[in-house]
């Protein structure tokens, strides 16, 4: 075999100690011994900070943090007022909790099937997907790169819908030069540890450029308060905490630099992997790289062979969301492209730690693994 004579050494899909060490460990320190100082540890001068710092980054002018990406999708779509008796159509092919939002709003979930070649959801499948009952398109930005956000918002547009962006994988990620999240009615981000821009915890956000929006999320997040102990309306516990968005703030100016070092991982990926297939990169899509997902048969194999050189593999996603137990489905329905990709798709190391060396040797292991497995040509 062509990469016996290679030690098995680990290379894992995050570095966290070495994401830590980058950051500098007196920094994080300064920043959580701000907060303990202030005595202030919910919805202080951290948490305004950040939102002020984010909205800038995200090009809109309000930014409202929340407790973590499932809820910013659910609060975005309780404060466009989208709940009970209202559809809304997203992507078969996404992580679940993009669904489990929709449901905590009190909507139904409607899913469109994926373009098999990029993994993102397109206008036209969604167009195909309306009824009388839709009120909201959620396209979603997966693996670090947006939707044609021309056609979307024109689709909502013309057919009277709100456009909420799930920007849960796209920190930082463009279309035509404009920041993801800023298309829509609102845009939903994650800030789970592993994101582009990652907490060490649990955090989230929404965008908006309404002021009236902004209002009515401030109000959600914390019980509907509209004043200290005035509750005009229903609302959820969903606070961005001081710590988190202390770390967040220090955080947010490496995220261009991060990305320039995730997209030369992907070029050299790209260059040098064999024997698999690669999904397409949207012309006017500015990639962040969150996720590098190659498309290969005998996946099982592949990953096991992987495994035994010591490369970490995952898998996003092995089951589309019509075929999810949890999901309101019907049974006559098939979404191919997002089928297609759920039985092929497996992602390889991502992260802006990864030196060129283990890159290097992930794509001999891949190459070696897809050979050994498919047999080469």
């Amino acid at each position: 075999m062509p990469g016996a004579a290679l030690s098995k050494q680990e290379v894992s899909f995050h570095h966290f100690a070495r994401h830590v060490e980058a950051l500098g460990r007196d920094a994080l320190l300064a920043a959580a011994s701000r907060v303990l100082e202030s005595g202030r540890y919910i919805l202080g001068a951290e948490v305004k900070a950040f939102e002020e710092e984010f909205a800038a980054f995200a090009g809109v002018e309000h930014a409202v943090g929340v407790a973590n990406g499932t809820e910013a999708i659910a609060l975005a779509l309780m404060a466009l007022g989208v709940g009970p008796g209202d559809q809304v159509i997203t992507a078969d092919l996404t992580a679940y909790p993009t669904i489990t939002g929709i449901q905590q709003a009190g909507a139904s979930p409607v899913v469109a099937d994926v373009n098999p070649k990029t993994g993102l959801i397109d206008a036209e499948r969604m167009a195909e997907r309306i009824t009388p009952w839709t009120r909201a398109l959620l396209p979603v930005h997966l693996y670090g790169q947006c939707c044609d956000m021309d056609a979307l918002s024109a689709l909502a547009r013309d057919r009277g819908l709100f456009l909420i962006e799930d920007c849960a994988q796209s920190v930082g990620a463009t279309w035509r030069g404009q920041p993801c999240g800023s298309f829509g009615d609102c845009g939903c981000f994650s800030f789970y540890p592993t994101k582009n821009l990652g907490a060490f915890g649990d955090a989230g956000a929404v965008v908006t450029k309404s002021a009236a929006v902004r209002d009515r999320l401030i109000a959600l997040r914390n019980y509907g308060q509209s004043d200290r102990y005035r509750h005009d309306g229903l609302g959820i516990n969903s606070r961005l905490d001081e710590m988190q968005a202390a770390f967040l703030r220090l955080k947010l100016p490496h995220v261009a630099a991060w990305t320039e070092r995730r997209r030369a991982v992907a070029a050299m990926y790209d260059a040098g992997l064999e024997g698999v297939g690669l999904l397409e990169n949207v012309a006017g899509a500015g990639h962040v790289r969150h996720l590098y997902p190659v498309l290969v048969e005998r996946r099982s194999q592949v990953a096991e062979a992987l495994a035994a050189m010591g490369i970490q593999t995952l898998i996003h996603y092995p089951i589309p969301v019509h075929l999810q137990g949890a999901f309101p489905s019907r049974g006559d329905e098939s979404f191919p492209g997002a089928e297609y990709l759920a039985e092929r798709l497996l992602s390889l190391p991502m992260c802006p730690e990864l030196e060129d060396g283990e890159v290097r040797r992930v794509v001999t292991c891949v190459n070696e693994a897809v050979c050994g497995v498919g047999g080469c040509r």
